[in-house]
């Protein structure tokens, strides 16, 4: 028995607990894994993501196979249970292994009574996978047997024995969704016809793209250095290659000289959009991690004045080091985009990306978290704070200067409909309609939504200050 194993699934479902108790997102909250060696540290990414991409679905199968649901003083003994059925359905673990080890790992929560209950639930979900189709639901309730043998761990890879795909020939409908209902209606709405697709994108792992620095390599030309690697050219962004395989970014030729970054496809369309040239100022907006701040440098390296402004210090940390790797002069500022008054100098910009805080619906693969973390009554606070940022940041524009209005959301009640209560409340503003092959036309501006293999999800405006 591996006792960094059990450690291993204890800090899981320490980070988890953490992030169901509103502390923070999985990125922030996974630091308490950093104790761990290399390879744990991967297993509780793995498991920890893995858990939030599937934890409605594993809530389900979790009810029945428990008499009575578990109190609420004992949340931690309920995502052993969700991270033991994770193991068996979506990882290399060997099962046996998945079993002890999860059983182990409710040792250091001192409640001894809990080892039966997770060894008995589990066992009795493995016998059930082993049945005709797999599927458990809410009236099997499982005994709860002790047959606890020490084990070692399992291989761990990122393929799963079940996808996103032929799970749902096996789980009611409503369930293998693993959304949250609200959201679930939500999508459904916006995207009658394609929120099936949505919800299968959502549950994948995302792909690995990156972004080629025009300043060193064409992409043609930065695809052949990876000679190694399978990739293949992004449709939509002229400066983008998506990997089969996700790697470590020390393996990238130049990395650590900026000749690419890891930026998804969908996001490389803004620095387009703002139709750049010599001698602008352009303001990043909400800027942090610095991903479009960069590629705007790196498409026009020309520019009078480039700008990048956000509201927490230390977001701006990796912003400069992003700056700094790429080779991209730029001012970076610490402020509040809804209160210009308190950093600007009252220079005009000719462009200005306001890449705007939103629910990050169109993430959610990369971000799994957002589906335990969000509540539906973020997406009217989010639409209120970007029209907020319009508002405020518009007299910052020049006259005939182009505003570009990001979000990495898929809701029109963050997107197209922000743009049109804008608009309606200013008359110097000219909605300039962006003719492109990807997205799907809006009444203002285009909505991408997340691609299987693809890019993700992301909505663009373009206007022009009359």
């Amino acid at each position: 028995m591996s006792h960094s194993i059990h450690n291993t699934r204890t800090i899981t479902v320490k980070i988890l607990l953490r992030l169901l108790q509103q502390k923070g997102s999985l990125a922030s909250e996974l630091s308490i894994a950093s104790s761990l060696d290399e390879q744990d540290k991967r297993l509780a990414h793995e498991l920890c993501y893995g858990v939030c991409r599937w934890y409605f679905l594993l809530e389900y199968q979790l009810i029945g196979l428990v008499d009575k649901p578990l109190k609420n003083k004992d949340k931690d003994i309920h995502l052993l249970l969700l991270l033991g059925l994770y193991q068996l359905q979506f990882t290399r673990v060997a099962a046996h292994a998945a079993i002890n080890e999860t059983v182990d790992a409710a040792m250091p929560f001192r409640k001894p009574w809990a080892k039966k209950l997770i060894n008995g639930v589990l066992r009795s979900f493995q016998r059930q996978q082993n049945t005709v189709d797999g599927s458990v639901g809410p009236h099997t309730s499982a005994s709860h047997e002790n047959n606890n043998t020490d084990s070692d761990e399992g291989n761990v890879g990122n393929s799963a024995r079940l996808s996103a795909e032929n799970i749902n020939d096996i789980i009611p409908s409503a369930h293998k969704i693993a959304h949250p209902q609200w959201l679930q209606e939500m999508i459904v709405k916006a995207w009658p016809t394609q929120s099936k697709a949505i919800f299968a994108a959502n549950n994948q792992h995302p792909p690995f793209t990156l972004r080629v620095n025009q300043q060193h390599y064409l992409a043609g030309d930065y695809q052949a250095l990876l000679s190694d690697e399978e990739t293949t050219t992004t449709p939509y962004s002229k400066v983008g290659l998506t990997l089969s395989n996700a790697v470590d970014v020390k393996q990238l030729p130049g990395f650590a000289q900026g000749h690419s970054s890891v930026q998804d496809e969908a996001a490389q369309l803004a620095a387009t959009l703002l139709q750049l040239a010599p001698n602008q100022r352009v303001l990043d907006a909400c800027c942090a991690p610095g991903g479009k701040t960069c590629h705007i440098g790196e498409q026009q390296p020309n520019l009078a004045a480039l700008v990048g402004l956000d509201l927490e210090q230390r977001r701006l940390v990796r912003v400069d080091d992003n700056l700094q790797r790429v080779q991209v002069n730029a001012q970076i500022i610490c402020g509040d985009g809804t209160q210009p008054d308190d950093w600007w100098d009252g220079q005009l910009f000719d462009r200005i990306l306001l890449d705007a805080p939103c629910s990050a619906t169109g993430v959610i693969r990369r971000h799994p978290d957002i589906k335990l973390l969000r509540q539906v009554q973020d997406i009217d606070a989010a639409a209120e704070l970007q029209l907020q940022l319009l508002h405020a940041l518009w007299p910052l524009l020049a006259e005939e200067g182009v505003l570009v209005y990001a979000t990495c959301s898929i809701l029109p009640h963050e997107n197209t409909h922000v743009i049109e209560r804008f608009i309606a409340n200013h008359h110097n503003v000219k909605h300039d309609i962006i003719n492109a092959e990807w997205g799907i036309t809006q009444p203002y501006g285009r909505q991408l939504l997340p691609q299987i293999k693809g890019h993700d999800g992301f909505y663009y405006a373009r206007l022009i200050k009359q």
